[in-house]
């Protein structure tokens, strides 16, 4: 297991595959607001890539070319609020989406819990460590710390959704899934928008 931390774009000749999963840290959770600094990838294997931007430097062709990419599965956990904030700074609409936080939801029904230290524990018997998570990601020099809990934060989640779709399945919720999927590329732009309370509420 490598954790691997690249400046401004992924090296051109790193090959990831089909199916990724995905996570951003950033200086807060208002998408339209705060600053990306983060995007960490994993394809399932164990190693995870980060990738640290230098502010407002975007241009990043390599990672451009996977995030567009139609045939890359992208995972993420709440993926409205990653979908969102990639929008924002890259101005790229994603495809092929799933979100392991919508997915758990649908077929946990038992809890209300759905962070994802929750279901790594549950689903898989992980350990999740959030010392880091409202840590300053804008620094210039991240710290072991950071790259570790990042690198956490995705290194899981093809796992995870292996469990969840299993429980899907058995519930008849898969194609809900789906569809609540398809659906988090709107919602994400609804929210860059200012629409970020329910609009099908009452």
């Amino acid at each position: 297991m490598t954790n691997f931390l690249y400046k401004n774009d992924l090296p051109s000749d790193l090959k990831l595959g089909n199916s990724l999963a995905i996570d951003t840290e950033t200086m807060g959770l208002v998408s339209s607001r705060d600053r990306l600094c983060v995007i960490q990838i994993s394809s399932g294997d164990g190693n995870a890539h980060l990738v640290q931007f230098d502010k407002d430097n975007f241009a990043a062709p390599n990672l451009r070319k996977v995030l567009e990419d139609k045939n890359v599965l992208k995972i993420f956990h709440f993926a409205r609020f990653d979908v969102g904030i990639i929008k924002h700074s890259f101005n790229i609409d994603l495809k092929n989406i799933y979100c392991t936080k919508i997915a758990s939801k649908l077929c946990r029904t038992y809890t209300d819990n759905h962070g994802l230290k929750v279901l790594a524990e549950e689903l898989i018997k992980a350990e999740l460590s959030k010392k880091q998570q409202s840590s300053d990601w804008g620094n210039q020099e991240i710290t072991k710390e950071q790259i570790k809990y990042a690198a956490s934060d995705v290194l899981y989640l093809h796992r995870i959704k292996e469990k969840l779709d299993i429980m899907l399945e058995r519930e008849d919720r898969s194609d809900l899934a789906k569809k609540c999927f398809d659906f988090i590329e709107t919602r994400a732009n609804l929210d860059l928008k200012g629409f970020e309370f329910d609009i099908f509420r009452h």
